[in-house]
């Protein structure tokens, strides 16, 4: 379908516009094709912006038009000659004034409104990838220190990786025991050089394979001399919806070591009605980015994404279904090796510690150098 049939057809699903077949072969399509889904949300963000402005115009239209209709220079020469007019420049002319006071103050409002001007400036989606401050170097100083540490992982002779902490860090989770690994797109944007680190502290060099950024999605691979299988991964991809009110966990890395957190699932849809993501109860930091959300069975339902910066312990995840539709749109020859998804929970039944146990050598911290 071209780009122009495609926007028509948004507009008109958008509009209203359609019925019967074609709208159920419309809203099947927004359930097959993220991308079609994401387009339709900017579609109707971007129609709402232009009512919102047509809006203020019609009010600016009236208001000068009501301002023309005041003749304010005869009314300052009469205020100025003969004051005691007031009262009855007030009696003839108050419902004028009124009414474009009333005008201008619900014009300032609004604009507040539209702009945000009401919001406290932390009342927004933030991403929890975390920077690290330590590092503030330039490009040739990082080219240098990961010349440095190839050096440093050649040379270790007790396995355990030397890695600087890098200038940027989150979480990513094995999808493989090979060594296939999932965290979010803008974990790693603009990143010329990845390493993971696991719960041992060892450290393996990887690459990015793939990334669907509309959906803030990036696949790894580790590609260490070093590195040896995890063996069979734990956990399943849910496939089917969960349910509100669902107990959910995750592990990740906000600080150096591996941290657990635990909530619920608040509603089915994320950040502003994003459809894609699940609204969490779940206390998620900077450096939770990318890590897995299970459900009490420890089936994988999704992958932390963000959080809601004015409402603490409201977080996001962007749901397992749309991580699978990203790993079949992988390109096969981006696929080194086999990438076959583990089908068997062996979370199931075990007690939160035991799961954590279980779960923690396929958590890593992702750590980024650009």
């Amino acid at each position: 379908m071209s780009d122009n049939r495609l926007l028509e057809q948004i507009d008109r699903y958008v509009n209203g516009q359609m019925s019967g077949e074609e709208l159920a072969h419309f809203e099947q399509l927004r359930k097959d094709n993220p991308a079609v889904d994401s387009q339709v949300s900017e579609h109707r963000n971007f129609l709402s912006a232009l009512k919102h402005y047509s809006e203020r115009l019609d009010l600016e239209s009236r208001l000068n038009a009501i301002h023309q209709e005041i003749d304010v220079h005869t009314l300052e020469d009469e205020l100025m000659e003969k004051p005691s007019w007031i009262v009855s420049m007030w009696r003839h002319h108050h419902s004028k004034i009124s009414v474009a006071a009333s005008i201008a103050i619900f014009a300032v409002l609004f604009t507040l409104m539209f702009t945000g001007g009401f919001k406290k400036h932390d009342t927004a989606y933030v991403e929890l990838k975390k920077e690290i401050a330590s590092v503030r170097t330039s490009t040739l100083l990082l080219n240098e220190q990961s010349h440095k540490i190839k050096q440093q992982l050649s040379s270790s002779s007790n396995g355990k990786k030397i890695v600087n902490p890098g200038k940027f860090s989150g979480t990513g989770f094995a999808l493989t025991a090979n060594g296939y690994l999932v965290t979010n797109y803008h974990v790693v944007k603009d990143a010329d050089s990845v390493y993971v680190q696991n719960v041992d502290g060892d450290a393996y060099h990887a690459k990015v394979i793939y990334t669907e950024p509309a959906q803030d999605i990036a696949f790894l691979q580790i590609n260490d001399a070093s590195f040896k299988s995890l063996g069979s991964v734990p956990y399943n991809f849910k496939r089917a919806k969960s349910d509100l009110g669902e107990e959910v966990f995750t592990v990740g890395y906000p600080a150096d070591v591996i941290a657990f957190s635990e909530g619920a699932l608040t509603s089915p849809a994320g950040f502003n009605g994003d459809s894609s993501a699940y609204e969490l109860s779940i206390l998620a930091r900077p450096g939770n980015s990318g890590g897995p959300l299970l459900d009490n069975k420890g089936n994988l339902i999704g992958i932390i994404s963000g959080k809601q910066t004015s409402y603490e312990g409201i977080s996001f995840a962007k749901k397992s279904s749309y991580l699978l539709k990203a790993i079949q749109n992988i390109p096969s020859d981006s696929l080194a090796k086999p990438l076959n998804l583990n089908t068997r929970n062996t979370l199931a039944g075990l007690s939160r510690p035991q799961q954590i146990k279980k779960l923690r050598n396929y958590v890593f911290m992702v750590k980024v150098y650009n």
